[in-house]
């Protein structure tokens, strides 16, 4: 199974910084959980990580990464290193070449222009440093900012999986959005 390898240098530009996730992370994303209580949710989790819990995360993010199975990014604005969200790459099926990228900001950065430029970096350096040919996005159909996000990065609208995913213990219909190589020439 293909490894994914660590971007070298950060991924940057204007408006958001997007780099390999580290545990000087953990305070920030505690408190976007601590300041969004819907966020776990949105992410599929039962329930908020313990601080534990993120540090145990961490401790295996390399050896998930060597193993091509997960890659958890961090954002951050330019000129900080101050964690805004993060952008997790999951799901990767290498019999397909594919992955699905997953993005969560903190409230005070949403609305700001940072998941757009983050989603579509990762793409990209995603396309460019490994044997991926798809990289999707699926949100649930009424989680309008992400699709938006999503289409604003390069990403295409397929269409809707009804029922694709639970959500709070309910069936929840799901948009998903692609983008292959070619969508991201010119």
């Amino acid at each position: 199974m293909p490894r994914i390898p660590a971007p070298t240098e950060p991924l940057i530009d204007e408006r958001v910084v997007v780099r390999l996730s580290a545990e000087r992370d953990i305070p920030e994303i505690l408190i976007a959980y601590q300041d969004d209580s819907e966020l776990h949710e949105r992410l599929g989790e039962q329930r908020p990580p313990s601080g534990a819990e993120l540090g145990r995360r961490e401790e295996r993010a390399a050896a998930e990464r060597a193993a091509g199975t997960r890659l958890t990014l961090t954002v951050a604005e330019p000129g900080s290193d101050v964690c805004r969200g993060q952008v997790y790459v999951r799901d990767v099926d290498w019999d397909n070449d594919r992955a699905e990228l997953g993005i969560w900001l903190a409230p005070q950065a949403r609305g700001r222009g940072m998941a757009a430029p983050a989603l579509r970096m990762a793409a990209e350096w995603l396309l460019a440093t490994t044997e991926l040919e798809r990289v999707q996005v699926t949100a649930t159909a009424d989680n309008e900012p992400m699709i938006r996000a999503a289409r604003a990065a390069g990403f295409v609208e397929e269409g809707v999986l009804r029922g694709y995913l639970r959500v709070g213990g309910q069936r929840a219909d799901a948009t998903i959005l692609s983008v292959l190589p070619a969508d991201l020439e010119g």
